[in-house]
């Protein structure tokens, strides 16, 4: 490990324990400091009304720290919405965010398309499939921002622990969880890039983490890969546009959450990798496709699916977003 990287471990990698609550509030006071929290969305009825609930009771009632809560729905089949609202969000279709720019699939672009509809000088982004949650999640990474003015964007880290089956049924019923093994993406894919290509990077426990906050003054001027790829890619433009010391990250416990199938994680691993190739050459892209098997009736049958090879552009280029400043 670079001996620069070593050093930002020791100076900003932080515990949520380090921030009580009532200091994170008195910063934000003398700051006025405003923090919105962002929930991207789709088909998540199971678990988006606990989040929300949560952090309304705790950041909200509780403690003025959250002055805004969001979640943009990207166009969920269940009851998503309806869950989320009666929690006490305000939720946002996706379609109906700069409706003059035609929508693709991909959390990348919610994530984009939610700096038009929130106006927080911070911007907490945070997974609507979580489970147990604890609005630690949202302390931890919203601390360092009221607290050190030098700090522009902040990651969670945490256990990602491996839910294994035991039996059948659905997950949770039966099974167990197997600390350290979540997070394969990260471990087989995410890693050994950043630290072969981005090596200041390295000290990041979760660099694909969904829970991380930074200032729209740096947001606004970053690129959004539309897909998976959003948080690489942010990680990695981040980091020449501010500096690694402006970067940070907080240990907020344990994260438990849905997790993919192996196929799932092999579009996922493509799109992050197109994602880095891009920032690598910023120029040719690999073949924009990634092939897959299933076994059917006849043997194994290929199936081929598209890697999005589409990023929106920094927020400040968009005239609506720029009318909205100025009024």
């Amino acid at each position: 490990m670079l001996e620069e990287v070593e050093r930002w471990l020791s100076r900003r990698s932080w515990s949520v324990t380090d921030r009580p609550l009532d200091r994170l509030t008195a910063a934000k006071r003398a700051s006025g400091t405003t923090v919105s929290v962002v929930l991207p969305a789709l088909d998540e009825e199971r678990t988006v009304g606990e989040i929300v609930a949560e952090i309304r009771r705790e950041l909200i009632e509780k403690v003025p720290l959250v002055d805004e809560l969001v979640v943009v729905d990207s166009g969920s089949r269940d009851r998503t919405a309806e869950v989320a609202r009666a929690a006490g969000a305000r939720v946002v279709r996706r379609d109906d965010v700069l409706p003059r720019v035609p929508a693709v699939p991909g959390k990348g672009e919610v994530l984009w398309r939610s700096l038009l509809v929130t106006h927080g000088d911070v911007i907490a982004f945070v997974d609507a499939d979580l489970k147990e949650f604890s609005a630690d999640f949202v302390t931890g990474i919203v601390g360092p921002l009221l607290t050190e003015p030098d700090v522009h964007f902040v990651k969670a880290m945490y256990d990602r622990p491996m839910t294994v089956m035991d039996g059948p049924g659905d997950p949770g019923d039966a099974s167990s969880a197997t600390a350290g093994q979540g997070g394969r993406v990260t471990e087989l894919m995410a890693r050994p890039l950043l630290n072969m290509h981005w090596p200041q990077l390295a000290g990041f426990v979760q660099p694909l983490g969904g829970e991380y906050a930074a200032r729209r003054s740096l947001l606004e001027r970053l690129p959004f890969p539309v897909g998976y790829g959003v948080e690489l890619g942010l990680l990695v433009d981040a980091l020449h546009t501010v500096g690694l010391d402006a970067l940070a990250q907080v240990d907020v416990g344990v994260r438990r959450h849905r997790h993919q199938d192996g196929q799932a994680l092999g579009r996922m691993a493509a799109s992050i990798y197109r994602t880095a190739q891009l920032r690598l050459a910023r120029g040719h892209l690999v073949r924009p496709e990634l092939t897959q098997f299933v076994r059917g009736a006849s043997g194994f049958e290929p199936r081929t699916y598209p890697v999005d090879t589409e990023e929106r552009p920094p927020m400040v280029e968009i005239d609506e977003y720029a009318k909205r400043r100025v009024a």
